[in-house]
């Protein structure tokens, strides 16, 4: 496909060090910060499959990228869909304004649709939003968010933390790598309850990936007959744990393990979803601080949110 001057095309394995130096330059990334390495994680090491990229080319330069994150979702029965999740494109500041974000989109909704691909979600920020919108995603509203709080003393600072939360997390010295967990992984993914929707095909192998990339600093807290996957970040003048997955038989080690959390983090609250794989419903709920869940069909219908349960890992970093 071309674009005026603009060539549009599959990327392939050069292109990955054209495309970082866009995002450097579009994104402003902070060269003490492991961006690229995150990057190369996120799409290149996912046992769901390397992410599929596009890239605009203007002569012999790449002026931006676009990558649809490969995940695969387990349904009742066995049943299982594969989607993506549109995630990290840019375009070089020099080039911006030429349609290049919708034209590498369309050309990655029409590739992906003929090879078989369910459906798209992403959780576009409020800049992006708009530009998916124009272009046939569903916005499906917010996600629920659910809260404990360390003390009645930690409220006030969570009313006042209405800000994005940091990307990197904090130093902890709580809990252990996911590593530590590997041989017992099975087992514990053979013992969790049913799922009454569509949920992220929890394997050892996503697990390990998803929660494997240390300068995330994910750490598991374990219970008898359960576990744990949490991060601590900063969300404004607040200490935030993410209770990134719970892989628990029932209520009571749900509960156990939260509260496990909350004792050893150190932070004034941690944050769950709602209609989670692992539901928290005695949790008070907080309004407006979850993000808005938006998708797109491709080769069938985009699942509406009350039929996803996503865990708090399938959706915060990304």
């Amino acid at each position: 496909m071309a674009t005026s001057t603009l060539t549009i095309r599959r990327a392939d394995t050069g292109d990955v060090p054209r495309a970082l130096a866009v995002a450097t330059a579009a994104l402003g990334w902070d060269p003490d910060e492991p961006n690229e390495a995150l990057f190369r994680w996120k799409h290149l090491d996912n046992p769901a499959g390397e992410s599929p990229m596009w890239v605009a080319v203007d002569g012999d330069e790449v002026v931006g990228f676009r990558t649809m994150l490969r995940w695969r979702f387990a349904g009742a029965h066995g049943s299982s869909i594969d989607a993506v999740r549109a995630v990290d494109t840019a375009t070089d500041p020099a080039h911006q304004r030429r349609g290049i974000f919708r034209s590498l989109t369309t050309a990655a909704l029409e590739a992906l649709h003929d090879e078989g691909v369910g459906f798209v979600f992403n959780t576009p920020n409020d800049r992006s939003r708009p530009g998916y919108l124009g272009m046939g995603w569903r916005d499906e509203g917010r996600l629920a968010v659910r809260v404990r709080v360390s003390s009645p003393r930690s409220l006030p600072g969570m009313v006042r933390a209405r800000v994005p939360a940091a990307r990197w997390s904090e130093p902890v010295s709580f809990g252990d790598p996911i590593e530590t967990l590997a041989d017992d992984l099975s087992d514990l993914l053979r013992r969790l309850p049913p799922t009454d929707g569509l949920a992220t095909d929890r394997t050892v192998d996503h697990l390990r990936w998803r929660y494997g990339f240390e300068p995330l600093r994910y750490r598991v807290v374990r219970t008898d007959g359960g576990a744990a996957i949490v991060r601590v970040r900063r969300r404004g003048p607040t200490r935030e744990a993410v209770l990134a997955e719970v892989l628990s038989p029932d209520r009571r080690t749900t509960r156990e393990l939260i509260a496990r959390v909350v004792r050893h983090a150190g932070v004034d609250h941690v944050l769950t979803l709602d209609r989670a794989p692992h539901p928290a419903s005695w949790l008070p709920s907080v309004p407006g601080l979850g993000p808005r869940l938006t998708v797109r069909d491709l080769r069938e219908t985009a699942p509406h949110r009350r039929d996803l349960r996503f865990a708090l890992g399938d959706i915060e970093l990304f």
